[in-house]
């Protein structure tokens, strides 16, 4: 469904982001499934009506979190999502970051334009100091979309996040306010 430049939080060139609405189902959960095998073993969206409903009530209902869709300009079809997790506020003024793009989208630079748009919103309107990313060793793509929005590789975590059935080792990358004033 495509949505009007207003609705939208933050824009650059090709996309804008917008928060999660529940009518955003259908459209989501059918590039969920169209995305499969690009997701997995990293990353299990919800495919169904039921699980987005539940999904997306989370990201809207819950202070602790903020969902994004990163959506295309041309059109408005969301390209992928940006959620920051376990906001903490107080001394820490920071959140966990969760991505992923659909197939369509995926390999344009899409994701890292709504990636520095979400950063943004978060240093800015958000007021948070700063975000972390916790990632596969071997997930190449999003260790490159890390990368490449600024965020810094601070360590390793094994066995750190429950995922399809394991305990998964991870990477811990993150970005500061300062960070993304200095360049």
């Amino acid at each position: 469904m495509p949505h009007s430049a207003s609705r939208y939080l933050a824009q650059g060139p090709r996309v804008g982001i917008r928060h999660f609405t529940y009518e955003d189902g259908a459209e989501f959960t059918a590039r969920a499934r169209e995305s499969k095998d690009l997701h997995q073993p990293w990353l299990f969206p919800p495919a169904s009506g039921d699980a987005y409903t539940a999904y997306a009530g989370r990201l809207i209902q819950d202070p602790a979190k903020a969902g994004f869709l990163v959506c295309e300009l041309d059109g408005g079809g969301i390209a992928g999502f940006i959620n920051i997790n376990n906001i903490v506020r107080g001394g820490f003024q920071c959140g966990a970051l969760g991505y992923g793009a659909f197939a369509h989208a995926a390999g344009r630079g899409l994701m890292r334009e709504g990636m520095n748009l979400v950063v943004g919103h978060a240093f800015g309107p958000m007021r948070l100091h700063r975000l972390e990313i916790n990632v596969q060793p071997g997930n190449a793509g999003s260790i490159g979309l890390a990368r490449s929005c600024g965020f810094r590789l601070e360590g390793f975590s094994p066995k750190m996040i429950y995922i399809d059935g394991a305990w998964r080792d991870h990477e811990r990358w993150a970005i500061t306010a300062e960070m993304r004033t200095s360049g």
